[in-house]
């Protein structure tokens, strides 16, 4: 069964998303404080209002001491469609005066579940439709308590708090649907740039690495990216040139030792040759078979190097031996050119012990090569706090500054410069041993001074 891929998230789209439900919850918020504080305001008005009815039927029904204190009042609601219901009883409960048809919509027993105290608030009672507010207040005349009970029609106001909830509603969907596409507006004015990277970087190919898409006028967020990607060409760039370099000083190699070896084949094949001549001519191709297959040998280990992903066999040894092992190898080729081999310096290295004496040896070797006679060459240890270092000098003519910054590099060789298998690989196959180490490899050297090359591996656990 194949496996569904995985769908690639929009930008765009999250940050509409986003924008919309926090610009919608930041509304409803905004609009529902706004109307629950504009009803709230209302029905304290109406609570207001109410109570400054019942305070004003309370003192006209005591100071004119009865009923007739009141009956205007209620023969003036019972005359209009006034929003107040207003029903006198006398101690007894029984009814002495009432608005008209209140009798029907609020009966006198409904009141007695609204507080009797002053400060009660007044108690909501839905009938046919309409919305009423009921209070009941204790009124003395002649002595004796008598009960006031009104009821504010609240109706209209219940129809102006629901149009205005409708209202709310419709603001708060026409506001979500622009905020939407104001986000869409905002998202696409905001992701334009990353359009024109994309074009930018659609002109850069293999022919056009030297393209730079840093620019002053890139948003802020988007500079470090443009400088990251001018870097990354920079070094796509450098590893281009230098694979270029490398392919054409690989193809002057191995060109040479095979134009030497059809050239020595075709002239000893032109007329008969004698034993000895025809010997002499297998020992020359011989001898340029072996230095072929030293370059080829030397070149798939740096490309082994390069490409490891496993961490190397390293093991703690004695870097003093290793060394001496190492001087005892070239003793017999030092004597020959009088040349002295001397070490210095103690401690434990942490390194593959195979690939420590491969890398000092071919520095050993290359100082051979460029020290004069009657002179020396120096190993020098030095066990450090995080690393272990190993120096090796000679008294040879020295490199010129020039080439310094570039005798590390495959086939790279200068007038003075040096490269064990005479290919300029020595040097590149030294550093590709540190650097597998987690290393460095560094160089110093003065004209007729001699040359000294540091190599730095850091302490294993």
């Amino acid at each position: 069964m194949f496996s569904k891929r995985p769908r690639s998230r929009s930008i765009a789209s999250q940050l509409i998303l986003l924008f919309t439900l926090a610009a919608a919850m930041l509304l409803a918020c905004g609009l529902g404080v706004f109307y629950w504080i504009v009803v709230r305001h209302a029905f304290a008005e109406d609570n207001a209002v109410l109570g400054d009815k019942v305070n004003a039927l309370q003192t006209s029904f005591e100071q004119r001491g009865g009923v007739a204190g009141v009956a205007a009042e209620i023969n003036a609601t019972g005359s209009q469609r006034a929003p107040f219901l207003v029903r006198v009883l006398d101690p007894a409960g029984a009814t002495i005066g009432q608005t008209t048809g209140m009798e029907t919509l609020l009966p006198a027993k409904i009141f007695s579940r609204a507080a009797s105290r002053e400060t009660a608030v007044p108690t909501e009672y839905r009938v046919d439709g309409k919305l009423f507010a009921l209070t009941t207040r204790r009124a003395m005349a002649g002595g004796q308590p008598f009960t006031i009970q009104v009821a504010q029609d609240r109706s209209s106001d219940e129809q102006v708090e629901r149009r205005f909830g409708i209202l709310v509603l419709v603001v708060l969907s026409g506001s979500i649907f622009a905020s939407v596409l104001i986000a869409i507006s905002v998202t696409r004015r905001g992701l334009r740039p990353l359009e024109e990277m994309k074009h930018s970087l659609e002109r850069i190919g293999p022919t056009h690495l030297n393209e730079h898409v840093t620019s002053a006028n890139w948003p802020r967020e988007l500079q470090p990216l443009a400088t990251a990607f001018d870097e990354m060409l920079k070094r796509l760039d450098d590893s281009f040139t230098r694979l270029s370099q490398f392919s054409a000083d690989l193809a002057h190699e191995l060109r040479t030792p095979i134009a030497n070896m059809l050239g020595e084949a075709q002239v000893a094949l032109s007329r008969d040759r004698s034993s000895a001549e025809y010997r002499e001519t297998i020992e020359s191709t011989i001898g340029e078979c072996e230095r072929l297959s030293g370059i080829v040998d030397n070149l798939l280990f740096v490309a082994r190097a390069d490409a490891a992903r496993e961490p190397i066999a390293r093991k703690r040894f004695d870097a003093r031996a290793a060394v001496e092992k190492i001087a005892a190898f070239y003793e017999t080729i030092a004597e020959d050119r009088h040349v002295a081999i001397n070490c210095s310096g103690q401690g434990e290295i942490s390194a593959d012990p195979a690939l420590f004496e491969r890398a000092i040896g071919n520095l050993v070797d290359n100082a051979l090569r460029f020290t004069p006679e009657n002179w020396s060459i120096h190993i020098a240890l030095a066990d450090h706090k995080k690393d272990f270092e190993v120096a090796v000098s000679d008294n040879g003519s020295g490199i010129a500054p020039e080439h310094l910054p570039r005798v590390f590099d495959r086939f790279y060789r200068a007038e003075s410069s040096r490269g064990s298998d005479g290919a300029g690989l020595g040097l590149a196959l030294v550093k590709s041993i540190v650097d597998l180490h987690g290393g460095t490899a560094r160089i110093q050297s003065e004209i007729g001074l001699g040359t000294t090359v540091s190599l730095t591996f850091p302490k294993g656990v």
